[in-house]
């Protein structure tokens, strides 16, 4: 009895574990746009970039923007500046104050670091897009 509940509940954990986390990503209020963005932190316009606690924000890409935070030299996160809980609109561009960005439209705010929303109420955090440095490069991409 023992053994056929074990296998019973292994069944369980594997069939019940999503291969994807696209059902909580999909976010119906931003449209997917490609984005790939390569920044040179060579040159003056992104030497906020060159040190851990700053970012860079260009309104070039994305639906709205992006915002590049970088971490410790290593590590960065980028993410839309579009709110991402209520479609694109002209007051949905969000402006970066320290580590918050927040939305003209309402009072949300949301951690550039992480994305996740701070203030106000929704059920999105922010759109992230991929970061990858080599050498003095930075390529932002989806």
């Amino acid at each position: 009895m023992k053994k056929a509940l074990l296998i019973f509940s292994i069944f369980l954990l594997v069939t019940g574990c999503s291969q994807s986390d696209d059902n909580f990503r999909n976010n119906p209020n931003l449209p997917d746009v490609r984005v790939n963005l390569q920044l040179n932190l060579n040159l003056p316009e992104y030497n906020d970039l060159a040190y851990p606690g700053n970012s860079y924000s260009t309104y070039n890409q994305g639906i709205k923007g992006i915002v590049i935070y970088n971490i410790n030299n290593n590590q960065y996160a980028a993410f839309e500046l579009s709110d991402p809980n209520h479609p694109p609109s002209n007051c949905s561009t969000m402006t970066v104050n320290g580590v918050l960005a927040s939305c003209n439209c309402d009072d949300n705010k949301y951690n550039i670091i992480t994305g996740e929303l701070s203030e106000g109420d929704g059920q999105y955090t922010m759109k992230p897009y991929r970061v990858q440095r080599s050498g003095n490069v930075l390529e932002v991409f989806n």
